[in-house]
């Protein structure tokens, strides 16, 4: 093995004839981002012919055998490309200034995170979760949601648990193919202030999640892949807020290796579903973009396992 590729194995560093398959794999996103009336805006339009005479040209008109004897990236952008776009505008009234949650509802959501800098900081969050918990547990106008999503076999399990006063506990169940898992969390998020709306006289939303992160996605103006699921929390919560002024939410970070016994259940829950994975034709584009990145850095790693030219003491 030469030294050059000795420094790129132990840095972590994949060959650059893989840096270039993921490269030009991700360059699929720069179709949708060309003006609309550029041509190959046209050859990958979808949308039903406005005049009789349809464009022979376009992809959508080919039929699977014609497709099946070309292969390129026109083909395989059109593919991954059908339901990844839905329909969301950056002109949504919960996107637009002065109508965004941030400016209109500041006071009504807060975020209580775990401070990793000072000494025991799990057993400190354990005691706040605990405290809290026991504060709001006799409380009828609270809604305590606790969640959790794994993913096993490419198929995402998203549970949710709703505590609410003298109400029986609810768990839903959703199942996923082929998402990322903040996807998964951010659809379990959705899921648990829509029920947790839907109960009578709740006034205080409480959200425990161990992927923090994706829950600060719904208060992100900027552009993301996920904006389909924060446009609808952001829409929920307007009206959740707007119905009383005293109504709010609060998201509290628990991390998994804390154990607290009510999100471990619910951990427990997720991993204990064993499904058989499907392959549907429709998936997202931000798990079609971390697939492209994924398989060069295998393909990496077993060609520097089977080369010859590795010492046989350099790495295990």
């Amino acid at each position: 093995m030469s030294p050059l590729e000795g420094i790129e194995a132990l840095a972590g560093l994949m060959l650059i004839r893989f840096h270039l398959q993921k490269v030009s794999k991700r360059l699929l996103i720069y179709p949708f981002k060309l003006p609309t009336n550029h041509i190959l805006k046209n050859l990958l339009n979808d949308d039903p012919p406005s005049v009789k005479s349809s464009n022979t040209h376009n992809i959508r008109s080919l039929t699977n055998h014609q497709k099946s004897l070309f292969k390129g990236h026109l083909n395989d952008a059109h593919s991954k490309s059908l339901g990844i776009f839905p329909s969301f505008s950056p002109i949504d009234p919960e996107f637009s200034p002065g109508n965004r949650i941030i400016d209109t509802f500041s006071n009504c959501f807060s975020f209580n995170l775990v401070n990793k800098k000072v000494e025991n900081y799990n057993k400190i969050c354990g005691q706040e979760l605990d405290e809290m918990v026991l504060h709001l547990s006799s409380d009828s106008q609270v809604a305590l949601v606790i969640m959790d999503a794994s993913i096993k076999n490419d198929i995402a399990t998203s549970i949710l648990h709703i505590h609410s006063y003298n109400r029986p506990l609810v768990k839903t169940v959703h199942h996923a193919s082929f998402v990322t898992t903040t996807e998964a969390e951010l659809f379990t998020i959705r899921c648990g202030i829509n029920q947790s709306c839907g109960i009578s006289n709740v006034s205080k939303i409480v959200v425990v999640t161990d992927s923090i992160h994706a829950a600060r996605k719904i208060f992100d103006n900027g552009s993301h892949p996920y904006q389909i699921h924060t446009t609808a929390i952001l829409s929920e919560l307007c009206n959740f807020f707007s119905s009383n002024e005293s109504n709010s939410i609060e998201f509290w970070e628990c991390p998994s290796k804390l154990r607290w016994r009510f999100h471990s259940s619910v951990n427990m829950d997720s991993k204990s579903f064993s499904i058989s994975p499907s392959y549907p034709t429709k998936l997202s584009w931000d798990y079609c973009k971390k697939i492209d990145c994924d398989d060069p850095l295998n393909l990496w790693k077993m060609t520097f396992q089977a080369s010859d030219r590795k010492g046989r003491n350099f790495l295990d």
